[in-house]
């Protein structure tokens, strides 16, 4: 839903709930105990696990991809990686394989970075890849070797073959989600976020919660959960009237009133982030007359200022400022 004056809206909502709910690590280690395989389950010991906070996705392909990275420690004393690839195309990418390929390297340079004396072998990370495209993953393409034609037996010491565990969440009917309730809960919506049912199935996905609203955390996940709907989806589709509706009828009355109570401060958010931008653009155009040589370095600060009033110093500061220097002293 946008903003009617301001036009705001999450670039990209897929990617910010899956990240607010898989960095907490019950909702995670519930994941991939329910989508693991038992072999894999029987090497892994996920008490140990570690949320990662990198992120191996380029920006252009964020719209498409989220992931995760958990460090946990192998049954034998090593170390290993899992990795989340969450795929919130569409469509079906029958390449994904060259993503996943490539985010393991990035993976396994950044192991060897990070240890001051090179590691004589490197981790194993094993990829779990979560998708809801519209289109069903087709059976039997998880290993790489997949892709390739010819004598792929014949030639298998030249390919870099590999296989991913795969959630596709359109081959599981609701019972069959598993998890804790916040892990159930979003799924369900990234498996339905689509459909044109979508109000017919939300009271039911929300009348999960019922019991989460009795612990001190359920008013941060209620608000996970609308923020999602409310970037995700259009007025068009479903209102935030209707959705405190539907949480009235699916968990409390209470939980209606702090509803509307989040979308004005939602609508306020919006209000800021247009002035914010509104800012960034004057500055930009700025920079652009008076120091063009120096716009990139500039930028790459500004765009990560939400203050207000330092935008607006900023602002008043380059039409004033002689050299470059007294800008970047605003920006330490």
């Amino acid at each position: 839903m946008t903003d009617e004056k301001n036009n705001s809206k999450v670039v990209n909502p897929h990617d910010k709930v899956f990240r607010d709910v898989y960095s907490n690590k019950e909702n995670a280690r519930s994941l991939l105990a329910d989508k693991l395989p038992d072999k894999v389950l029987k090497l892994v010991d996920l008490n140990s696990l570690e949320i990662s906070k990198d992120s191996f996705i380029e920006k252009e392909l964020a719209d498409y991809y989220s992931d995760m990275l958990y460090k946990v420690k192998l049954t034998d004393g090593s170390q290993g990686f899992i990795y989340v690839l969450f795929e919130h195309k569409s469509y079906y990418d029958r390449f994904v394989h060259l993503q996943l390929l490539e985010y393991m390297v990035k993976i396994w340079r950044l192991h060897i970075k990070q240890h001051e004396e090179k590691p004589v072998r490197l981790p194993i990370v094993i990829p779990l890849l979560v998708c809801h495209a519209r289109q069903e993953w087709p059976e039997n393409t998880e290993r790489l070797s997949s892709l390739l034609s010819g004598p792929v037996e014949g030639l298998a010491g030249y390919i870099p073959d590999f296989a991913f565990e795969l959630y596709d969440l359109h081959r599981y009917s609701d019972d069959q989600i598993k998890g804790t309730i916040m892990s159930r809960v979003i799924l369900l919506l990234f498996k339905h976020i689509r459909d044109p049912d979508l109000r017919q199935k939300l009271p039911g996905i929300l009348a999960l919660m019922r019991k989460l609203m009795e612990k001190e955390t359920g008013l941060q996940w209620i608000e996970v959960v609308v923020r999602y709907l409310a970037s995700a989806l259009e007025d068009d589709e479903l209102s935030v009237k209707q959705i405190k509706e539907i949480a009235e009828e699916a968990i409390s009355k209470e939980t209606g009133e702090y509803i509307m109570t989040l979308a004005e401060k939602l609508k306020n958010e919006g209000k800021l982030e247009g002035k914010l931008e509104g800012y960034r653009e004057t500055i930009e155009l700025s920079m652009a007359v008076k120091f063009p040589g120096d716009i990139g370095t500039v930028m790459a600060r500004v765009n990560e200022i939400d203050d207000l009033d330092t935008l607006v110093e900023i602002t008043k500061a380059i039409h004033t400022a002689k050299d470059i220097s007294e800008i970047l002293a605003l920006l330490k």
